[in-house]
């Protein structure tokens, strides 16, 4: 792990580098993969999982009978967190109803909009090293929420054909409609075309490998809507000399456990806690599990020593982290100035893990900076907004001149003949 003091502003940009692959070097692969499925149907979705994830499946559907069984797997506990952590997604996203009101523009001219649910969305949840049934939480619930009447879920099976029953559970909790055996960039291609077994979706939800996210990138330029470009998952700690070392540490390498590419900063004024931190971060990574993947993050993350406060927020708002953690004597002030993160996490007690998994906010969010221009996933992401106007004889009147004149000088005389013939016939 770099530890960087104070440098000039004209390193920042490296230092702000993600260790994300371009994805573009995967196309050829991917476009393979998303012809056969286009073209094959079910046949080329099964050929590649077995292809690729090993296994024969003779269905892609999770049948009743496999949804039952979960239920039977998952211990009392774990169910019940399950639903405490849905209804607290689900209190905070349900406070995101849109509320259209109609606006008289001029007189006899009103306007509104109405929030329409996208009627079938896609779930993807990566399978790999852990079993993310956090993620279904935070894509069918607001789903659910926003309405949308078909809700597809595809997760990549085990080598016995299952999928593991945290996933179905939660999956049944939040309210998807169907659950497809599928993985990697043949997931993301049987729901951007249909297949025999799985609909085609109007938009596509969730992160992925890089495959994944290039399968995605590719099928939005004509097929479906996504959520967000994606990448690797990161954090960024700001700290000053108030701050508890080990809570930094454990914040560092919450996000480090992620997988090899992802990338955890911290930057700070206080060169005195540098080394605490590392200390803190030594001991905490030698008892940890994911201890070999969580030290190749490391490789790529950062301490970054800078002179003043306003040198950090700057630094921040240029990075524009996925997740922000902010342990700081005035981190009220700070949270104040950021304008690019994905989600910010404020005061010592709030770490990372709590959007993660249970507080209420959306943990499917920008990476790679795109927080400078994406917002995370939420309400609005299941929702089209749909205009609506309605305009009187006095309206008409009121504004037809203005329209005349405007569609006059661009030359657009059917326009203009659109008013003309109404004014005349009043």
């Amino acid at each position: 792990m770099e530890v960087i003091k104070y440098p000039v502003r004209e390193d920042w940009p490296s230092l702000a580098k993600r260790p994300a692959l371009d994805v573009t070097t995967l196309f050829d692969t991917v476009r393979t993969v998303l012809d056969e499925v286009r073209k094959e149907g079910d046949v080329a979705v099964k050929w590649y999982e077995e292809k690729f994830d090993k296994v024969t499946l003779p269905e892609l559907q999770v049948s009743e009978a496999e949804i039952q069984e979960a239920h039977a797997l998952v211990s009392e506990e774990l169910k019940q967190v399950i639903r405490n952590a849905k209804d607290n997604i689900e209190k905070f996203h349900a406070s995101q109803r849109f509320t259209g009101q109609k606006v008289e523009t001029t007189p006899g001219v009103t306007c509104w909009q109405k929030a329409v649910a996208i009627e079938k969305v896609g779930l993807y949840i990566p399978g790999g090293t852990a079993p993310l049934f956090s993620t279904v939480l935070m894509l069918a619930v607001p789903a659910h929420i926003a309405g949308c009447k078909e809700i597809v879920l595809c997760t990549p099976p085990n080598k016995e054909g299952k999928v593991h029953p945290a996933i179905l559970f939660a999956a049944e909790t939040a309210g998807v409609s169907k659950i497809f055996k599928a993985g990697g960039i043949q997931a993301i291609a049987a729901m951007a075309y249909g297949t025999e077994s799985v609909p085609k979706v109007y938009k596509i939800f969730g992160p992925g490998n890089q495959y994944v996210t290039a399968a995605k990138q590719l099928v939005s330029l004509k097929d479906v809507a996504i959520d967000m470009p994606a990448g690797p998952s990161e954090v960024e700690v700001i700290a000053d000399g108030t701050a508890t070392p080990a809570f930094i540490a454990a914040d560092f390498l919450s996000q480090a456990e992620h997988g090899v590419d992802s990338q955890a900063m911290l930057v700070t004024t206080s060169e005195e806690i540098v080394t605490p931190v590392m200390e803190a971060i030594r001991q905490q990574l030698s008892v940890l599990p994911r201890k070999e993947i969580t030290e190749k993050a490391l490789e790529h993350s950062r301490i970054i020593v800078l002179v003043t406060e306003q040198e950090v927020i700057d630094f921040t708002n240029m990075y524009a982290p996925e997740h922000l953690i902010i342990q700081t004597a005035n981190y009220v002030y700070i949270a104040a100035q950021i304008e690019n993160a994905g989600s910010v996490f404020m005061g010592p007690y709030t770490p990372e893990s709590a959007g993660d998994y249970a507080s209420g906010t959306n943990h499917t969010l920008p990476t790679n900076g795109y927080a400078k221009a994406y917002s995370g996933v939420n309400l609005d992401s299941f929702i089209k907004k749909i205009t609506f106007q309605e305009i009187t004889a006095e309206g008409i009147k009121n504004l037809g001149g203005t329209i005349q004149v405007m569609a006059g000088n661009e030359q657009l005389d059917a326009h203009r003949n659109a008013v003309t013939t109404r004014l005349n016939i009043l």
